[in-house]
């Protein structure tokens, strides 16, 4: 199952057969049926999508692919080139386009790419759109244009450089603090195109960055999920450096993890936690995080006199509560920062300038800044699935199992205990089911992942 169709996009391994892999077949496809729902949202004489990628190996393979799809759909494209997933969202209303399409697979393997689809405010598509693609797509209900009619191509690579400025120019970004703190970090870009932004950033802030992995090659030199396990040279080089601490993003930057001066991770989950801090000490509201994040940032919005509530796991999902709440910052766990006042979207480069803002201000080192928030654990562990698993049933009887606590089951099954709390659900982007668990201490949230994986393999047969 290395093909998979979801209403975030389609999203694959390459090479292999058609409909089992993302192959080019399967990538025209998937983009002429995004081509076709963006013609039918408006009757109008031209239209426009804006398309970028991150660096993978096959990046460049797919982005031709798509664009000339869409040229011979009659549709204009902006060309960003080498991006990021916050930088195309940025640039879909600064073009007035219908629409964009990010490749990429963000934190998977290199073998895997993937096309995200956005509408024309340059946010994830909802659901309801997002299977009338597919539907297209199965039916073949695609139609090219005649040969006066066909797109054209514009190369645009200065969206970076635009979205750091949108950055920039936030009341809350201190720029004047930051550049006076003289910080030094060191960036892990992953070999990807955080390798560009990230340091382009600090460099405008004052900060000296010291790049690792910052060659844009899709070489990843590590897994590029960026958890503390795959992340060992970061630490190495930070205390090495004596930096002030480390930054890690996914190859898409969109996650946003820190390091302390010491090496040590600050907690991908309290990347939101301490921009949220922040923001919220200057303009006090509201928060929304999905249902597998921390309480953490619960208990910071409501120390600034806010409310939290949590959403059904998935960007799209994150956004909809937030609009519906009017929060001012919100984001999923997973290091992922949303900013309504530059926009509704996960974005690392305004999680480094808000976290950088926070930390000039308090003049504290990393480690100490962590140890001002609640201590919560997690852990996140995952089951391979296999085709013949019945997902949905083993779920189902976990839920019956644990109908005596308290159970939420918008997207999966989230109990939650007295002191500590597990989620169970299957993944939108791999064949997997995640676990995650939020205890005391690591053991205590190591060990009741291991005990939820060994009941729902008792209850698989597996």
């Amino acid at each position: 199952m290395t093909l998979i169709k979801s209403i975030s996009g389609i999203r694959g391994t390459i090479g292999g057969k058609v409909e089992d892999n993302l192959t080019p077949i399967d990538t025209v496809k998937f983009a002429a049926a995004y081509g076709t729902w963006i013609k039918s949202q408006r009757n109008k004489e031209n239209y426009k999508v804006v398309v970028g990628r991150d660096a993978r190996i096959s990046g460049e393979m797919i982005q031709n692919l798509v664009m000339n799809t869409l040229v011979g759909m009659g549709i204009h494209v902006v060309d960003l080139g080498l991006s990021t997933t916050p930088t195309v969202e940025v640039a879909v209303p600064m073009e007035h386009a219908d629409g964009g399409i990010i490749l990429t697979a963000s934190h998977n393997p290199k073998q895997w790419n993937a096309l995200k689809l956005l509408n024309a405010k340059g946010e994830f598509l909802d659901g309801e759109e997002g299977k009338k693609i597919l539907n297209i797509a199965s039916s073949d209900a695609m139609r090219f244009a005649e040969v006066d009619e066909l797109g054209k191509i514009t190369k645009n690579e200065a969206y970076i450089d635009l979205h750091i400025d949108e950055v920039l120019d936030l009341p809350l970004v201190n720029k004047s603090a930051i550049e006076a703190a003289n910080f030094k970090v060191v960036v892990d870009g992953v070999n990807s195109t955080g390798g560009i932004a990230i340091p382009l950033l600090l460099e405008r802030l004052g900060v000296h960055a010291v790049k690792l992995y910052c060659d844009p090659t899709g070489h990843f030199p590590h897994n590029p999920e960026p958890l503390k396990e795959h992340l060992g040279d970061l630490a190495k080089a930070v205390v090495k450096e004596n930096a002030d601490f480390g930054i890690v993003v996914d190859p898409d930057v969109d996650r946003l993890a820190f390091m302390d001066e010491t090496g040590e991770m600050f907690g991908e989950e309290y990347t939101l936690v301490a921009c949220a801090d922040y923001v919220l000490s200057k303009n006090p509201g509201n928060t929304v995080s999905n249902m597998s994040s921390t309480r953490a940032l619960r208990d910071v919005t409501e120390k600034h006199g806010g409310s939290y509530e949590a959403s059904a796991v998935g960007e799209v999902n994150v956004v909809a509560l937030m609009k519906k709440n009017n929060v001012v910052i919100g984001g999923e766990g997973n290091g992922g920062i949303i900013y309504p006042e530059l926009h509704y979207g996960r974005d690392a480069l305004v999680g480094v300038a808000l976290f950088l803002s926070l930390l000039a201000e308090k003049k504290l080192k990393v480690s100490e800044l962590r140890a001002t928030y609640p201590n919560y654990f997690m852990s996140k562990k995952k089951i391979q699935l296999t085709p013949e698993l019945d997902v949905d049933g083993i779920l189902s009887t976990m839920e019956q199992n644990y109908s005596h606590e308290k159970l939420t089951t918008i997207d999966g099954v989230k109990i939650d205990f007295a002191d500590s709390w597990v989620h169970l659900r299957k993944s939108n982007t791999e064949p997997i089911i995640r676990i995650y668990t939020e205890a005391p201490s690591q053991d205590q949230a190591d060990n009741l992942a291991d005990r939820f994986i060994a009941e729902i393999k008792a209850v698989a047969n597996i």
